[in-house]
């Protein structure tokens, strides 16, 4: 009898060792890899992706058969896939876990909020310079068989720094749609608001002097083109920055914060 109590006594002693040692921290490398597959494994990132590539593939193709082999003009082409669906992946990857209700699941794996927004944000800031790798290697052959097809020369001047800027501009887009679907946690809202800028940015443009001067400093598809065509003045650097900041950095700070300090049920 007595053997059976130290017994119990030992297995519960040994319970309470086992809830009071501290959890091995999950490597940063293992989240960001949870993340990545997050990323890619839902049906919507499967359809978002595959509609990239085509979409990618086809506006180069078609502006290439319109105006002919211009390596710069079809690199540039496929800026107008990436800045409209590139950030909305980065917004359904900061929202999924809200609109899914595995918020609280990832959180109690990982109770660190910050390292799991970090781990949220690489992977699709990483995919927007992959896609634009693509896209540059997609319109060299393009614009190669173009060129013999129309029986033309090709045009391959493209400036170095023209294509590192168009590689900037398309993570800069990402990350206002990392920012403004943290800041929200709401897909829709927060696609509406990314897609309807440059709309509602034109009308703003419209209402005098004002209205130019707003759009020439706190406009991020306006202050990225100086960066997109490789001779940026300092001047054009304050206005990018401000820009930045307005759309980029206070909104994903206030969303970080909401993150964080947010009480999941």
């Amino acid at each position: 009898m007595n053997d059976t109590r130290t017994d119990d006594a030992r297995g519960v002693g040994s319970k309470s060792a086992d809830a009071h040692r501290p959890r091995t921290p999950i490597p940063f490398r293992r989240l960001l890899s949870v993340e990545t597959r997050k990323l890619f494994d839902t049906r919507s990132s499967k359809i978002m992706t595959a509609g990239l590539v085509t979409l990618v593939i086809a506006s180069i193709i078609g502006r290439g058969v319109v105006s002919g082999p211009e390596l710069h003009t079809l690199v540039g082409t496929a800026g107008i896939g990436l800045g409209t669906l590139l950030p909305v992946l980065g917004i359904l990857t900061v929202t999924g876990e809200w609109s899914h209700r595995t918020a609280l699941t990832t959180f109690v794996l990982e109770p660190r909020r910050r390292r799991v927004l970090a781990a949220k944000c690489l992977p699709p800031l990483i995919t927007a310079v992959a896609a634009s790798l693509f896209a540059m290697l997609v319109a060299v052959p393009v614009t190669a068989v173009i060129a013999g097809v129309q029986n033309v020369p090709a045009g391959w001047e493209v400036a170095p720094l023209a294509l590192l800027g168009w590689t900037g501009t398309n993570v800069l887009v990402v990350a206002m749609g990392l920012a403004v679907g943290m800041l929200l946690l709401n897909a829709p809202a927060a696609i509406v608001i990314c897609l309807s800028t440059p709309i509602l940015w034109a009308v703003v443009g419209r209402l005098g002097a004002v209205g130019e001067v707003l759009v020439e400093w706190f406009d991020l598809n306006t202050t990225v083109t100086p960066l997109m065509a490789g001779d940026m003045t300092g001047g054009d650097a304050a206005r990018l920055a401000v820009s930045t900041i307005f759309w980029i950095v206070i909104p994903m700070t206030a969303g970080a914060v909401r993150v964080i300090h947010r009480e999941v049920n």
